[in-house]
């Protein structure tokens, strides 16, 4: 406390500015750029070597052998036929079944981990030098952008929906590269789809077509090959 006194003798006490604490705060969020920036190293580093690549999503709660599950593992197959590295979050369900796929085929297999409480360890089918674990959602999503010649969604939940609209938004708002997002389970999908092209695009005019028309629905892997393979006919770059 600062003690000082009023007109008329009278003391009063003032208490000390907090700077201290604003200081401490300031320390750790510089620290905590440094955590940021080595976690972009680190994938960074991993991916440097790494072609053409396919990031698949989709439910951590799909059970193994499930359609789901198998689908993602097919889909993981094809890429991999296709010359593509096969991308996912790293976790179980969707995501291990797409890592399950490209390791069988004999391909590259990427996991992006996230790091969360009593949740989601990294699958047995990610390559054993192509696994990063992440603290920070939005790093791990400049990684799954950054490198990827298409998304491929799967049915999930928050997680997916969360990645798949950033996607969408990114090369909406034109600061990536255009690339094919195909969401795959047109009976899973297809309500989300039209409403997007019902209301947001044609009823409110919030979007135009043109907005739009990189995103697909299907059920056949291998017409989701097809449709990625069709949008690049002139080879394939990074995104940013």
């Amino acid at each position: 406390m600062d003690i000082y006194c009023r007109p008329g003798g009278t003391e009063k006490s003032v208490p000390q500015h907090p700077g201290s604490k604003r200081e401490s705060d300031f320390m750790a969020d510089g620290w905590r750029v440094f955590k940021i920036m080595a976690e972009f190293v680190s994938g960074f580093e991993m991916m440097s070597d790494v072609g053409p690549a396919v990031t698949v999503f989709g439910s951590t709660r799909v059970p193994a052998g499930s359609p789901e599950y198998l689908l993602a593992e097919r889909i993981g197959e094809l890429l991999v036929a296709e010359g593509f590295s096969v991308i996912t979050g790293g976790g179980p369900g969707v995501m291990e079944g797409a890592n399950k796929g490209a390791q069988k085929a004999g391909g590259v297999s990427i996991g992006f981990n996230i790091k969360l409480p009593n949740q989601q360890q990294p699958n047995q089918y990610i390559d054993q030098d192509k696994l990063v674990s992440f603290d920070y959602f939005f790093v791990r999503k400049v990684m799954f952008l950054k490198y990827a010649q298409a998304f491929i969604a799967l049915p999930g939940g928050f997680g997916t929906l969360d990645e798949l609209t950033e996607a969408i938004t990114l090369i909406y708002t034109r600061k990536s590269e255009r690339f094919p997002v195909i969401l795959v389970g047109k009976s899973y999908w297809e309500g989300f789809y039209r409403w997007i092209k019902e209301t947001m695009q044609n009823e409110k005019g919030y979007i135009s077509a043109v907005d739009f028309d990189f995103v697909s629905i299907e059920d056949s892997p291998e017409e989701v090959i097809a449709i990625i393979k069709n949008f690049y006919p002139d080879g394939y770059s990074l995104n940013f």
